[in-house]
């Protein structure tokens, strides 16, 4: 009886690919808990499964588990009413969404010697100098940045694959082949290299005919292979992005991590509430609108037709996320009359909003910064609108909440991302060894903002490729600093690790979708012109779908 009591208390607590993580004490712990309270054999399973819950949303969880916490987690157990949560006849989905902000999502890093995250401080602006750093970011070391990027996928240390040379050991090796990781990046010479923690290589891309899969930019990580000459160069054969790891198998590890500051669940938990979701809410959608130009009267024509579809069908969103930027052009700092009619126009929309009482009793409406936002920074990831422009959206919407850029929405057991950015355009200016195969005058027309037809098909090639690369990348700007300008203390709340459920990528560019490693990725274009067109991402179905308003939005 005992065999079969700790293979399903193992079963429970940990995947199989951990289970030399429960020690023999904690074994006998639990089983020790289980006969003081004289549970049955029917009900081992469940009273496990409830104590696993309570331990992973412990802040100092082990992957060893941890007699003391456990210890912890029962004498909470006891303080409380002993009772279990049963579930509800129906699943409300605002017990289940959470909305989170770049600067307060926690900070974990990967330990070699651990094998394990390790989450470190957090503090406000009132605690500046007693931790390790700032509510508005510090300018952390370059080689600490590189390292923690280089480290944030634990994939990479357990992979025998990647047990790989330095750049330091290159020397005097010349004549022999190698397989090196680490970022590219140009020396002061202007010469592409590949850097890592012990040094860098200079690279020849003279004999790579064919680019590889996805966009290599500076600040990318890369798999690279080459033969190593006598001039101290890697002359390239092949390169390739980092391999991507998919969410369940990280998720199988690293589940009762809670990365996001919110509330770790266990992977049984999460299977039951993706299994209610489909029966309790297959059609609940998500609104995502983009460049959502309020200083464009037609825009607030086309939100107002959006809504009236939602309140004549019956059938309104549990989430609108309108993503900057909110002006068609820059506001100039300084000028007076500029940012006037900046917060005049958040204003109507709050009018406009308050006006449908019925789908702002029921939606959360979430506003995300563009480039060309006025917030607190200027770099990513940036705080959300200032409080000065929004203070009647505030007053006057029930569920409003101001995003910050990145943000991120947790629903059930989905994560989803949300990124306004221009990231397209930034990632094909940049781009270095072989480069695909793009017409520089089609590039610049969309680089300018005005994509034409033949740029606009030749570019749609590349919305894939986009993806891949910052999804292997594990992260959303994989971009040196100076290409795009990163809070360094907060570059964690950039990362793509674990993959998320979704992310949005909200870009000028127009409309795409795809599903990459079981993370489905879609741009919902511009809230502009006669179309104003939008995407709506259904939780039920983990994909979007594409929504357009139609000419006649613009009719009174």
């Amino acid at each position: 009886m005992a065999d079969s009591r700790q293979r399903v208390i193992i079963k429970v607590k940990i995947p199989r690919s951990l289970l030399s993580t429960l020690i023999n004490e904690a074994l006998e712990y639990l089983e020790d808990i289980i006969d003081r309270h004289e549970i049955s054999e029917e009900g081992v399973e469940g009273a496990i499964e409830y104590f696993a819950k309570e331990y992973n949303r412990q802040d100092d969880a082990q992957m060893k588990v941890s007699v003391q916490i456990l210890q912890r987690v029962y004498e909470a157990f006891q303080g409380g009413d002993g009772k279990s949560h049963g579930e509800s006849d129906f699943l409300d989905p605002d017990e289940h969404l959470k909305f989170i902000n770049a600067h307060d999502m926690p900070l974990w890093n990967w330990s070699n010697e651990k094998g394990t995250f390790e989450r470190q401080g957090f503090c406000t602006p009132y605690d500046v100098g007693f931790c390790r750093f700032s509510y508005y970011g510090n300018a952390k070391p370059y080689e600490h940045y590189q390292a923690d990027r280089a480290t944030e996928r634990p994939f990479l240390s357990f992979h025998t694959a990647f047990a790989r040379p330095s750049t330091k050991q290159l020397l005097g090796r010349a004549g022999h082949r190698f397989l090196l990781f680490g970022m590219l990046s140009h020396n002061k010479e202007g010469k592409l290299r590949l850097e890592d923690e012990e040094g860098s290589v200079e690279l020849d891309f003279s004999q790579l005919d064919q680019p590889s899969e996805g966009l290599f930019s500076e600040g990318c990580f890369a798999l690279v292979e080459g033969d190593y000459t006598e001039d101290e160069t890697l002359v390239v054969i092949a390169i390739g992005h980092p391999p991507c790891e998919s969410r369940d198998s990280a998720r199988q590890i690293f589940g009762h991590i809670d990365f996001l500051g919110c509330g770790a669940a266990t992977l049984q938990e999460d299977a039951q509430l993706a299994a209610r979701m489909q029966t309790d809410m297959p059609e609940l959608r998500f609104f995502v609108l983009s460049n959502v130009w309020l200083d464009k009267p037609d825009t607030l024509l086309g939100l107002r037709k959006m809504l009236d579809n939602c309140v004549e069908n019956s059938f309104i969103p549990k989430v609108i996320v309108l993503c900057g930027n909110f002006s068609s052009r820059g506001i100039a700092q300084g000028n007076a009359t500029e940012i006037r009619r900046y917060q005049d126009n958040f204003d109507a929309l709050a009018d406009l909003l308050a006006s449908y009482p019925v789908v702002t009793r029921y939606a959360h409406v979430v506003l995300v910064p563009g480039p060309l936002d006025l917030t607190v920074n200027s770099v990513t990831p940036r705080k959300p609108l200032m409080s000065s422009f929004v203070s009647r959206l505030k007053s006057r919407i029930p569920n409003i909440h101001f995003g910050s850029n990145p943000c991120r929405i947790k629903f059930c057991d989905q994560e989803i991302v949300i990124f306004r950015e221009d990231l397209m355009a930034r990632m094909l200016r940049n781009l270095v060894g072989v480069k695909p195969d793009v017409r520089n005058d089609d590039l610049k027309r969309y680089v300018g903002g005005s994509p034409s037809v033949e740029s606009h098909r030749s570019l749609m090639l590349y919305g894939p490729k986009l993806v891949q690369s910052l999804l292997d990348q594990s992260h959303l700007a994989p971009l040196t600093y100076d290409i795009q300008p990163t809070l360094s203390d907060f570059d964690h709340a950039l990362r793509l690790y674990p993959l998320p459920t979704a992310v949005v990528l909200a870009d000028k560019y127009d409309r795409f979708q795809m599903t990459y490693e079981g993370c489905h990725v879609f741009n919902p274009g511009s809230f502009l012109g006669n179309a104003f067109g939008f995407s709506a991402y259904i939780p039920s179905r983990r994909d979007s779908e594409e929504c357009v308003l139609g000419a006649d939005a613009n009719e009174d």
